[in-house]
């Protein structure tokens, strides 16, 4: 029987539909690539890329041994060179694209996905992601920092080389900044984040939950937009990746590896986006009157989405998702009830 749930942290609702499971729309995933020698990700290539500014490495820069490199993305979106100017013309109003869009090569590793790496590879890529944050933070123009990774054509990936994107903007968008302001509502009313209940009463109902690693569980959302969507989430108020402490980075890493080790073996090879949803940067007219409490507030967020099924005109035009697999099943297939 179908479900309309209303999702609460994101205030839409999805449409769970078990009765399309069957329809004829699922989409071919995209098959490893074997090893590229022109690939610019690879080890030995590193002059193929604009030069490093960061890298977990045992060499000189711009050289072969590293874990994690993190270069400019040639493509960029935004350019951190440009000055930070807003202009209107009459309705219409612009800012210039300033900001920073980086590459962040998870590993030397050419076919390698997550659930491939060990749990320190995947410790060095949040550690280098932490770095990147603390770096970014330090430009006070930037506010936002979106921080993805789209694996396979179905989810959006360029490049086969598995890696992540990390780009920061001036403004926050709509979505983020509209979630911030009904977490403070929420706060006010009840002292606690919106995150911080529902991790509590997923963790209570059972059903949808995957793994409990220290501070952190992983879980298919009451919901869910897509089918075998999973969150990560703290189960303490961390606003953000720089606020883990070592053990906490430890417990992270484990508990993702764990999640796509379960992933790949109901799912095999699969496309997906990963996203993570942190704290802003830094202060601006939109966020100053919500840092004063995020710490206590505001809890990171790792969404993971398998890209199953094509999206269709209906999703297009409202903004509504249709889920034809319950979370709660793909909970139980998960954990291997």
């Amino acid at each position: 029987m179908s479900e309309i749930r209303l999702d609460t942290i994101n205030n839409k609702y999805v449409i769970i539909a078990p009765e399309r499971l069957h329809r004829p729309n699922l989409q071919n995933y995209t098959k490893r690539k074997e090893f590229n020698p022109n690939c610019p990700f690879c080890e030995g290539n590193e002059y193929m890329t604009p030069n490093e500014v960061y890298a977990l490495r045992y060499n000189e820069p711009n050289k072969r041994m590293w874990r994690t490199r993190v270069v400019p993305n040639l493509y960029k979106a935004v350019q951190v060179e440009l000055e930070d100017i807003s202009q209107r013309d009459g309705i219409f109003e612009y800012k210039s694209g300033v900001g920073a869009h980086e590459i962040l090569i998870d590993s030397p590793c050419h076919d390698c996905d997550i659930y491939d790496l060990s749990a320190l590879d995947v410790e060095n890529w949040l550690r280098s992601m932490i770095i990147r944050i603390e770096d970014l933070k330090n430009d006070k123009r930037l506010i936002y920092l979106s921080i993805f990774k789209n694996f396979g054509q179905n989810a959006g990936a360029t490049q086969d080389h598995p890696h992540t994107q990390l780009l920061a903007l001036p403004i926050m968008p709509k979505k983020q900044l509209a979630f911030l302001n009904r977490n403070a509502e929420y706060y006010a009313r009840h002292g606690r984040g919106k995150i911080e209940d529902v991790v509590h009463n997923e963790i209570k109902a059972k059903k949808r939950v995957l793994y409990i690693v220290g501070n952190f569980v992983s879980f298919c959302p009451y919901a869910s937009e897509y089918p075998f969507e999973v969150m990560i989430a703290p189960t303490k108020n961390i606003s953000s990746l720089n606020k883990c402490s070592r053990e906490d980075i430890i417990d992270l890493a484990n508990i993702i590896r764990m999640t796509f080790i379960k992933l790949n073996k109901q799912l095999g090879d699969f496309d997906y986006n990963l996203y993570f949803d942190i704290a802003p940067l830094n202060l601006n007219f939109e966020t100053e009157k919500y840092m004063s409490t995020i710490d206590k507030n505001y809890r990171f967020t790792l969404r993971i989405t398998p890209r199953i099924y094509r999206l269709g005109g209906f999703e297009v035009s409202t903004g509504m998702y249709i889920n034809s697999v319950e979370p709660e099943y793909c909970a139980r297939l998960l954990r291997g009830d």
